[in-house]
């Protein structure tokens, strides 16, 4: 090998070798800030599903499982964010540490480090759309089946002393007292939608059940309650009375104000799709009447992403240098609230792409065209700077 063709391959190692530490410095920054992000968000939520067993009776293990399932969703909503600041920071050190003049010295071509940001960045636009059309949709269906299919209830937890509790549908429990071995005392109970089973023929034929109990207790999904009275209103609006020393009232009917059908956001991409299909036999959508908000939901899920690409060019603007010292000082922050802004129209024309079509080719669309202008407007002005 000739002295000059091993001069041209060390030069293509060593610029391979930086496109590849550009590539992980930028990756790095990406993962720390959208971790970053994701835990304190989702710490805030996880408070927030604290009702779960407070209020609805769940079991410790059922909340971390169904706060676990919502990390993806909320990780996806700062993707875009993360990757602007990631390519910011990225940039903006090795411009502070003089990297990127050596890297213009060495002869790296400033269109090929656009090229490689705007790859990064339509790789990234495909990993969110895989979170957003399958991932997400799967997980948070998962976390609604969760508590749909959880049969037992901490009946306990929630039953508190001088308290009315309304959790359950149809049911109001007051408990005057409670010991610390979960024993209840002075108990009333209204339950107006016949979910308390009692042993009591006459109980389990009335959907208007008056019940007071000395005391009781909760096992195996029962309330055994002693000395206590039944009051029922049968189907003549006859009041009955029924004394009783011992009785067990089965909870497996109790059913909790959790919302159990799955949400937009818990509908899988494919099923939405099937309901902006109105000529579709397809009966089982229960959006299939609520256009607006499934054309939002997936636009969401893909719309969303087309602006990561264009976060990628305008920070490639950080590229270009220029004389004046005062606009490379305040660049860095024109360049950030430039891309900020056009997330923030992202997120807010959003709302209304499913009001009409217009609005749906705006949201679309102008990606697609900033991408294009932007990019010209970038290889423009580094052709220009390269011939000065």
């Amino acid at each position: 090998m000739s002295k000059v063709a091993l001069d041209r391959h060390r030069i293509l190692m060593l610029k391979n070798k930086i496109y590849k530490y550009l590539l992980t410095e930028i990756v790095k920054n990406f993962l720390t800030i959208l971790l970053t992000f994701t835990a304190v968000a989702w710490t805030v939520k996880a408070v927030n599903f604290l009702d779960l067993m407070i209020a609805d009776g769940y079991s410790a293990n059922i909340y971390f499982k169904y706060s676990l399932l919502n990390i993806s969703s909320v990780a996806t909503r700062f993707i875009p964010l993360s990757f602007l600041l990631s390519l910011i920071i990225a940039i903006t050190k090795f411009e502070r540490q003089q990297e990127l003049l050596i890297l213009w010295t060495a002869g790296l071509n400033k269109i090929k480090i656009t090229n490689i940001l705007f790859l990064i960045g339509f790789l990234i636009a495909l990993f969110q759309i895989l979170l957003s059309l399958i991932v997400n949709p799967y997980l948070l269906y998962k976390s609604r089946m969760l508590l749909r299919d959880t049969e037992f209830k901490q009946v306990n937890s929630v039953l508190k002393s001088n308290d009315f509790s309304d959790v359950f549908e149809g049911v109001t429990f007051f408990i005057e007292d409670k010991n610390s071995n979960n024993e209840l005392f002075n108990i009333f109970i209204k339950d107006n939608s016949g979910s308390l089973n009692s042993i009591i023929n006459e109980v389990e034929s009335s959907n208007n059940t008056t019940i007071f109990a000395e005391r009781g207790f909760v096992s195996d999904n029962k309330l055994v309650l002693f000395k206590g009275i039944i009051q029922t209103l049968n189907h003549e609006k006859k009041l009955k009375n029924i004394n009783f020393k011992t009785t067990e009232l089965s909870l497996k009917n109790l059913a909790t104000r959790t919302i159990m059908t799955p949400k937009i956001q818990e509908t899988s991409s494919y099923e939405l799709f099937i309901c902006l299909n109105f000529n579709s036999s397809y009966q089982n959508c229960i959006f299939k009447n609520n256009r607006k908000d499934v054309i939002e939901a997936l636009s969401r899920r893909i719309g969303m992403t087309l602006y990561i690409p264009l976060v990628a060019l305008i920070a490639s603007f950080l590229l270009i240098h220029k004389k004046e010292k005062k606009y490379n000082f305040l660049k860095k922050y024109i360049v950030f609230s430039c891309a900020f802004l056009i997330l923030v129209f992202a997120e807010t024309t959003l709302r209304y792409s499913g009001f009409s079509l217009i609005n749906f080719a705006i949201y679309f669309f102008t990606p697609i065209i900033f991408l294009f202008v932007l990019y010209l407007l970038l290889v423009k002005k580094m052709i220009f700077e390269r011939t000065i």
